[in-house]
């Protein structure tokens, strides 16, 4: 049986891995940087923690702690089995076994939740969500997608992912996208007629090769330039 989700879940990844789902260098993390549907991860957090500058958005972010700690204390069983199920999908290399891998994210959800409360005070947290973003062109130097944009490609149409794409850039003239498979280890249809459509608004797309695999298959990222910073990039 393959790995289903009906909607969006919150699933935290950390700092680590998302400095290697996105090939972030040391220039990426001085700029200011925006986290699209980050969910209860720990990068932003981990971030501001090492004098960076990270905003996450995501509708999560309209309820309090203690209901977002009810979600993931929520949804955390059936990740896990969805996990043991579908073992054979996932490279068991950046986690040895399912156990560490949940080990993993409640960690950096412990991290999230620990920091959200102050962090939504200070701004960090917003609470919206793709394809509209409450942010001035250009507002920021980088905007990353993780886990939402391709993953939930029934979900979510061709027009959305447009959409939101563009969005991003207008925001931040970089875009990087990650990772480009759905659900279930498959390839996401939406790639190809999605890079079309953003090639033909005239931004800059490619698809690079990460050093990262956890769902199979799911070692790439999508790099979008353009928008703010001008469409020549």
């Amino acid at each position: 049986m393959a790995f289903t989700l009906d909607k969006v879940v919150p699933w935290g990844r950390s700092f680590g891995e998302y400095a290697r789902m996105f090939a972030l260098t040391g220039v990426d993390l001085v700029g200011r940087v925006l986290d699209c549907g980050g969910g209860p991860a720990s990068f932003g957090a981990e971030t501001a923690g090492r004098g960076g500058s990270v905003v996450a958005c995501d509708p999560l972010y309209q309820f309090g702690g203690g209901e977002i700690r009810q979600r993931v204390d929520t949804v955390y069983p059936e990740m896990m089995e969805q996990a043991r199920r579908n073992h054979d999908d996932f490279v068991w290399e950046v986690f040895a076994t399912v156990e560490a891998l949940g080990a993993a994210r409640m960690a950096a959800m412990e991290i999230f939740l620990a920091d959200y409360e102050d962090g939504k005070r200070a701004g960090r947290y917003v609470a919206a969500a793709l394809p509209g973003l409450p942010f001035a062109d250009g507002a920021f130097d980088l905007a990353l997608c993780s886990h939402l944009l391709f993953v939930y490609t029934e979900q979510l149409t061709e027009a959305f992912h447009v959409a939101a794409i563009r969005e991003m850039v207008r925001v931040a003239g970089e875009a990087r996208v990650f990772p480009l498979i759905a659900l279930g280890s498959v390839p996401s249809r939406h790639v190809e007629s999605v890079t079309r459509a953003l090639a033909s608004a005239g931004l800059d797309v490619s698809i690079e090769k990460v050093d990262y695999e956890f769902p199979r298959g799911g070692d790439e990222m999508m790099r979008v330039r353009g928008g703010a910073r001008g469409d020549s990039k």
